[in-house]
C-alpha cells in the first residue's frame, strides 16, 4: 500500500494520512457482488472518474467532468451499455446523475465491473456524499461533503480503492 491508495478499514476510511468517516452498502461487505444486494464489493478498485453538478459546485479537479440535465448511469444487464454513462433518452433501466438531492453533486467513479461489463455482477459503484452519518447506501462509499471535496482534490485517476474481503 501507499500514502495514495485510499483503504477501507473499521474506523473509516484512510487516504493521505487522515481517517475519514464512511458508510458502505446496507448489504455490507461481499466478495461476490450481485445487482441490486444493496453490498459494497471487496477487492481493489480503481478511481477513473469524476463527475460534478456545475450549477452547484465548482470542478475540484482539472480532470472532473460536468453532470448534466441528460447524464445517466445504466443498471441493466440486458443494456449493451450496461454499468456505464449514458444519456437521455434512454430505454433501459438506469440512475439519474444529476438528483435534486445532493448525493451526487461530487462523484468519483470506481472501475467495479467496468470497462468490460458483466451483467447483474453490480453497476455504479461510486464514491459520493453521504445523507448523513451511518446511513447506508445501495452499495457505494459515501462521505460527509467536505470529506469528499477534500479527498477529490487530492485523488488522481488510477488512484486504488483497497476494501479488504470480509
Amino acid at each position: 500500500m501507499n500514502p495514495n491508495d485510499l483503504v477501507l478499514s473499521r474506523r473509516g476510511l484512510r487516504f493521505r494520512g487522515k481517517t475519514f468517516p464512511c458508510s458502505i452498502g446496507k448489504g455490507g461487505l461481499t466478495n461476490a457482488k450481485r445487482e441490486g444486494d444493496g453490498a459494497t464489493p471487496t477487492g481493489v478498485l480503481r478511481i477513473v472518474g469524476m463527475l460534478y453538478r456545475p450549477d452547484r459546485v465548482a470542478p475540484p479537479a482539472p480532470w472532473a467532468l460536468p453532470i448534466g440535465p441528460r447524464d445517466l448511469w445504466s443498471d441493466d444487464g440486458a443494456d449493451p451499455d450496461y454499468n456505464r454513462h449514458v444519456r437521455a433518452p434512454h430505454g433501459f433501466s438506469h440512475e439519474s446523475l444529476r438528483r435534486a438531492d445532493p448525493l451526487y453533486d461530487l462523484v468519483l467513479i470506481t472501475d467495479w465491473n467496468w470497462p468490460d461489463a458483466v451483467p447483474e455482477r453490480g453497476s455504479a459503484i461510486f464514491i459520493h456524499q453521504w445523507r448523513r452519518p451511518g446511513y447506508p447506501t445501495e452499495g457505494c462509499l459515501a462521505f460527509r461533503r467536505d470529506h469528499l471535496h477534500w479527498i477529490a482534490r487530492r485523488v488522481a485517476p488510477g488512484s486504488r480503492v483497497i476494501i479488504p474481503r470480509s
